[in-house]
């Protein structure tokens, strides 16, 4: 054991603890004096420490808060995002002036002492002691490390920043024995190195490098001697010293560090005094953070990407595993944004309609056979602006991923799934129905997934036109939009089936609650997402394979480690045979169907048309054999509002339908976006087509006559319940007179 100090009454140490804390500690361990297990310092008394050698030995150096960068699928910088500006630099790539300025005014004999300075110590005993108070500290720029360390560990909790800077001794020698074991570990070239990282330098920044990006528009490596001078002083009261608020207040600070620097021999007396009178000059940077600053309206898209990494279990196995990941940042994030599709659907999503305007527009694309979301449109811009139009609502997921709360009806949309449904069970493409504009079925006919009927109410289906009647065949049904058509459909091919291909295609994946199982599902009913409907009809490009939709490509951690990231999932939903069909069929939608305006007239292309009830929401939903976007359109603040006579982008319309608006918008974003030497071709199959009747005045009572679901043929005309029908505000997809284009 050390000896005890000569002359060694306690009472001056006492002293020294009251005006120095943890100063005073380190200067007794450091000379030798032996600390007893419970002596007059207390420290053992409750709330201190039990005991100095039960302090963990080892000092876990947390990593450092940094900038995250979020980059498109070729390497642009689309954001950066942080809960700490910071970009941690080696000490090479910090200027030597900055090395020497920061040592000369925080702790002159750094490269002279240990962990402790004791000659300072007893300095400062002095000069508390003859001033009655703490005028003086003696802490080292490695215990100043050690203590930002526990701050920086804190993060933004409150209590916890509390616990890492409350003034008790039990703290102050933990931070001792951190501070003596930091020493002999890393040295003082990476003490120096952490500690300039670390340090808060005010506005926001932390460390050198974005202190020296904030207010000098240049990296730590550039900054001269007058600049190092100012960011040293900023150190010790980073507000009162800001030189953005107070000017004069700051050069007087950095001139006491030139000062300093000329005392310890830094400098020469000459230097400090050219220095001393060259006049502060700030090139003021305004740090950029979030998803805000994103480019091309990306804004969307960046949120999605940090809701991705705060949700997925990829990323952690708790939130608040994948919470500490996000603040730590620090992340490269390559995403599979394609800054020509993302720059398409931004300037699809704005060219009809504008950010004022009573309704607005979604647009998302996909590519098949990898689900990798190409981009992320909307026409109200992304921000916290509500004068300006703003918002942060990403109308293209659910409210899990920063979405609405319960997505859109689709409307007709819907129609192809039935169609995959029907085809997968075996039923041709040319079964037809000779139907009026409007028939009525018993809601018994159609059998959940349980097998119990699905009501017990008449259903009654209304096309968009009364002239819409006759015989229809699955190309012509899908082609005109019909509603009664696909409501015996569903009959044909089973309410279940069809609610399980739905599933199978990744429907109600964004809002992840089971499809309603409702006949009028069929009809668009149910809501969906526009990213979930993109990937959909993805499925239709890639021959029947699924693949659930990705934003991330690949993550580097700030150590240069690659972080594992959620796969695409591919699965067949449907045979190829059956979507290389409903590929042929939805040919037709834009070639002479409801969708020719939003045709291309370069490629295959293929889509479907979607309006619900009093035209609350409208849609169009397409792809080629490499691309699907889907558009939607409707009011997306409050109660929904019917879109008739109503002006939107300036122009006028009596009824919005989902040719007539979404469509033009498709057609924007699809053309923007794909590339003219790239025209692949769906593969072509011969799809049947039914004879028209002898004679087309036999209707329902000639040769296709329908026969009811429950046989597994199409369902009776006739209702089951007389006098009732099925709420037809319930039901989506343009059932009733609402519209289904």
């Amino acid at each position: 054991m050390a000896k005890k100090r000569s002359g060694g009454g306690l009472t001056g140490t006492q002293q020294a603890a009251k005006f120095l804390g943890v100063s005073v500690l380190a200067g007794a361990v450091l000379a030798g004096i032996a600390l007893p297990a419970a002596g007059a310092l207390g420290l053992a008394a409750k709330g201190t420490v039990e005991g100095f050698d039960e302090i963990p030995s080892n000092l876990k150096t947390p990593p450092l808060s940094q900038r995250t960068t979020i980059l498109d699928a070729e390497g642009g910088q689309i954001a950066t995002v942080y809960s700490r500006d910071r970009k941690v630099v080696p000490i090479d790539k910090i200027s030597p002036y900055m090395q020497k300025a920061i040592v000369a005014i925080e702790d002159g004999r750094f490269y002279e002492h240990g962990a402790i300075d004791l000659k300072g110590v007893l300095r400062a005993i002095n000069r508390n002691a003859q001033s009655g108070g703490v005028a003086q500290g003696a802490s080292t720029l490695t215990q100043q490390y050690v203590k930002n360390v526990f701050v920086e560990e804190a993060g933004d909790d409150p209590e916890k920043v509390a616990q890492a800077t409350q003034q008790t001794i039990g703290r102050k020698v933990r931070e001792l024995k951190f501070a003596i074991q930091v020493e002999e570990e890393l040295g003082k070239k990476k003490i120096l190195e952490n500690y300039l990282n670390i340090t808060f330098f005010g506005q926001q920044a932390y460390g050198i490098e974005a202190a020296s990006q904030r207010y000098f528009s240049k990296p730590a490596a550039d900054l001269s001697l007058g600049e190092a001078a100012m960011m040293a002083g900023l150190v010790q009261s980073p507000s009162r010293y800001d030189p953005i608020n107070d000017i004069q207040e700051a050069t007087k600070r950095r001139n006491v560090v030139l000062q300093r620097m000329a005392d310890v021999k830094d400098i020469s007396q000459a230097e400090a005094d050219k220095a001393k009178a060259t006049p502060l000059k700030l090139k003021v940077k305004t740090p950029k953070n979030g998803c805000i600053t994103a480019v091309s309206g990306a804004g969307f898209f960046c949120d999605y990407v940090r809701k991705t990494i705060l949700s997925d279990p990829t990323f952690g196995k708790t939130a608040e595993e994948r919470q500490k990941l996000w603040n730590l940042g620090g992340l490269t994030i390559k995403t599979t944004l394609d800054p020509r599709a993302q720059a398409a659907a931004n300037e699809a999503a704005i060219a009809k309609i504008n950010k004022d305007d009573p309704v607005a527009a979604s647009v998302v694309q996909v590519q098949p056979k990898t689900g990798r979301i190409l981009s992320m449109g909307q026409s109200r811009p992304y921000g916290l602006d509500q004068k300006q139009h703003q918002t942060t609502l990403n109308l293209a997921v659910g409210s899990k991923m920063g979405g609405t709360t319960y997505g859109f009806q689709v409307g007709s949309t819907f129609k192809p799934i039935t169609a995959a449904a029907a085809l997968e069970k075996g039923i041709s493409p040319a079964t037809s129905f000779n139907d009026p504009a409007q028939i009525n079925i018993d809601e018994s006919d159609y059998r959940r997934c349980d097998g119990k009927p699905s009501g017990y109410a008449n259903w009654e289906v209304n096309n968009e036109m009364e002239s819409e009647k006759g015989v229809f065949d699955m190309t012509s049904a899908l082609g005109k939009s019909i509603n009664t058509y696909f409501a015996r459909l569903e009959g044909m091919a089973g309410l279940c089936e069809t609610l399980t291909m739905a599933k199978n295609v990744g429907y109600e994946r964004e809002l992840g609650k089971p499809i309603k199982q409702s006949p009028s599902a069929t009809l668009g009913s149910v809501e969906s997402t526009p990213l979930d409907m993109a990937s959909v009809y993805a499925t239709f490009a890639n021959r029947g394979i699924y693949c659930t939709p990705i934003a991330i490509e690949s993550i580097k951690a700030a150590n240069g480690d690659k972080l594992n990231v959620p796969q695409t999932k591919c699965t067949r939903a449907m045979s190829d045979r059956t979507a290389d069909t409903v590929n042929q069929m939805l040919k037709g939608v834009v070639e002479d169907g409801t969708g020719t305006k939003a045709g291309l007239s370069d490629r295959d292309n293929a889509g479907k048309t979607g309006t619900t009830n009093d035209r609350k929401d409208a849609w169009f939903v397409g792809y080629t054999p490499n691309l699907s976007t889907a558009v939607w359109v409707g009011d997306d603040v409050g109660e929904k509002k019917s879109m008739y006579n109503i002006t939107i982008g300036g122009e006028y319309y009596d009824k919005v339908c989902g040719g007539c608006l979404p469509g033009p918008i498709w057609k924007i974003a699809m053309t923007g976006a794909l590339d003219a030497g790239q025209t692949p071709s769906f593969v072509p199959v011969s799809v049947p087509r039914a004879d028209k009747p002898k004679d087309p005045k036999e209707g329902d009572e000639g040769p296709n006559k329908p026969r009811k679901p429950r046989d597994g043929k199409p369902a009776d005309t006739k209702p089951n319940i007389p006098g009732i029908t099925f709420p037809t505000d319930l039901i989506g997809g343009g059932d009733g007179r609402g519209g289904n284009h």
